[in-house]
């Protein structure tokens, strides 16, 4: 049992949660208008959830999934975070997010941007390139890995990336590492070809051939 902050309560972040508790993980959840307002939430994820701020959902989680609107990441305490395992499950977005200049230029990517601001974590680029739909609803933990569905994983640390897959692997998903933040976190954006197109961990793993 892992005890998982999640920051951010929209479909991503609602979804992942449900499925780390799931498969036996303590959930503490929160976002940028507080604990009340997640009351609703929390009661139907049910037992081993609960509604925190955002500071107390960093300090509870071994592992935090953020998953806020971009233009957000510079809002997160940093301090909060120092020595997690942070997974980035951001997009970028410009229509809501506004233009990003960095971005704009291609001169970095969303998550080398979160894991600056967040310079004392450990970023994983996971769990932002599928549907919430699949992502709740497609896991299959008793397929084998050429059956299931890929989700995709970019980071400098390798250690965090294969924690990151483990966790991957129990929710029935098949993790596929894209490379670095800034090679793999290129290759998981919108727009993509990987990018909200489901497929096999051997069809994953062709495609990334080609770029």
């Amino acid at each position: 049992m892992t005890d998982i902050g999640v920051i951010g309560s929209g479909k991503i972040g609602s979804t992942s949660a449900e499925g780390f508790l799931r498969v036996g993980h303590r959930v503490a959840i929160a976002n940028s208008r507080g604990p009340d307002s997640l009351a609703e939430l929390v009661s139907s994820l049910g037992d081993g959830a609960k509604a925190v701020t955002v500071e107390e959902a960093a300090a509870f989680g071994e592992i935090v999934l953020v998953a806020v609107p971009l233009k957000a990441y510079d809002a997160l305490p940093a301090e909060a975070f120092e020595g997690k395992l942070v997974i980035d499950a951001n997009n970028y977005y410009p229509g809501r997010d506004g233009e990003i200049a960095e971005l704009e230029s291609d001169t970095t990517t969303s998550s080398e941007l979160l894991a600056a601001h967040l310079a004392g974590a450990r970023v994983v680029k996971a769990f932002n390139t599928m549907n919430f739909n699949p992502l709740g609803n497609e896991g299959r933990p008793d397929a084998p890995r050429e059956e299931r569905l890929a989700l995709f994983v970019a980071g400098d640390d390798e250690e965090a990336k294969a924690r990151v897959a483990a966790l991957i692997d129990e929710l029935g998903f098949a993790a596929v590492d894209t490379g670095s933040l800034a090679e793999g976190g290129r290759r998981q954006q919108p727009g993509s070809p990987i990018y909200n197109n489901p497929m096999t961990a051997p069809e994953a793993e062709a495609a990334l051939q080609d770029l």
